[in-house]
């Protein structure tokens, strides 16, 4: 960290008035978004890189950040996503031999503003009692009024449309066409790297479409089936995806949704979304696989949820294949009579356990 950085204080607040003070990491500036904590030890690369962050201040209740570097292969997009980080230690110097750069050099050329030296285990406490909110980190403005007024001025995460923002502009392919077996159309509301590679290792080609791409332009294509991934903001804003997931499930291929795509699989089933007091981010969430009745540790990052008593109301048509076992969330669902199923976490475990990667061998058996 520069000498200039390592001595510039910098101010948290969030939108009940709570007031942290630490020290610069990263850009010297201010950001807003909603506050949300990850429990994962590792893995901080992927999480910045995660375009399911977009819009959400960071807090990372692992005390060291930066400690093993960063490194060029290590990212789930082309750039950072989260818009700001909140940390106990911002660790320049690194150990690792294969990283690449420090983490301050790696901050300042992505425009990312962040706060080391504050409590963190106080600020997730505080988040875990009063719930997710917006927060502004400044580097630049002590003045606390200003820092509310700008703070009031930021719109709540409930009912935000954000893939479009995050999604690719042009479709682009993955995976080798010549040797492909299956080819799986992939709806990018957020998509990360890990998981189209993980499709790539099982013999796809996949076209990555953009978040608004009408369904006949989809089905030109003629896949073998339906990706619906992950992103960031309100499934309950996202009626264009719904109509276009509605059309997906007509066709009776294949379908499989990740996280947010979990969710627009459910909206398009007439289940309700609801935004959950804190939400889930971490790697460590323990989730029953009702169908083989074994616990499965996974990795987790969604503020919102599925309705559980709508699902439930709906045993005619849709199966519950996966509950969280900390609060009894719907953590995976399968639409009866179609070869359709989704889960909220994240199998592809980057970062995270592997537990959960046979979703992706399932998916690729219903295609055979």
């Amino acid at each position: 960290m520069s000498e200039s950085t390592s001595r510039t204080p910098a101010v948290l607040m969030l939108a009940d008035g709570t007031v942290w003070h630490g020290k610069a990491a990263g850009k010297i500036g201010t950001t807003t978004g909603e506050i949300c904590f990850n429990t994962g030890m590792t893995g901080y690369q992927e999480i910045f890189t995660d375009p399911s962050y977009f819009g959400q201040i960071l807090v990372t209740t692992n005390v060291h950040i930066g400690n093993y570097g960063t490194k060029k292969t290590e990212v789930e997009s082309d750039d950072m996503k989260i818009a700001g980080l909140i940390c106990k230690t911002f660790n320049v110097s690194y150990s690792r031999a294969q990283a690449d750069t420090d983490i301050q050099t790696y901050f300042n050329t992505e425009g990312v503003v962040g706060i080391s030296d504050v409590d963190t285990r106080e600020i997730v406490r505080h988040i875990r009692d009063k719930g997710a909110m917006n927060a502004i980190i400044s580097s630049e403005i002590t003045d606390l009024e200003e820092l509310k007024k700008r703070l009031d001025a930021v719109p709540s995460m409930d009912g935000l449309e954000l893939s479009s923002l995050v999604t690719t502009q042009e479709p682009y392919f993955i995976g080798d066409e010549s040797t492909a077996k299956y080819r799986v159309a992939t709806l990018d509301f957020g998509v990360k790297k890990a998981i189209l590679n993980n499709f790539a290792k099982r013999g796809c080609f996949v076209k990555v479409f953009p978040a608004k791409t009408p369904f006949a332009e989809i089905a030109a294509w003629n896949p073998d089936g339906f990706f619906l991934s992950n992103g960031p903001g309100d499934p309950g804003a996202m009626d264009y995806a719904v109509e276009t997931v509605k059309e997906i499930l007509k066709t009776g291929k294949p379908t499989f949704g990740i996280c947010l795509g979990h969710q627009l699989l459910a909206r398009a089933l007439d289940v309700p979304t609801y935004k959950m007091h804190n939400g889930h981010r971490g790697i460590n969430h323990p989730v029953l696989n009702v169908v083989t009745g074994r616990c499965e540790v996974t990795s987790q990052n969604h503020g919102f949820g599925v309705d559980p008593k709508v699902v439930r109301a709906k045993a005619a048509t849709i199966d519950i294949t996966h509950i969280n076992l900390n609060d009894d969330t719907i953590e995976g669902i399968k639409v009866k009579g179609k070869p359709a199923f989704s889960v909220q976490y994240h199998p592809e475990a980057s970062p995270g356990p592997h537990d959960a990667q046979y979703l992706f061998d399932d998916f690729v058996q219903l295609m055979n």
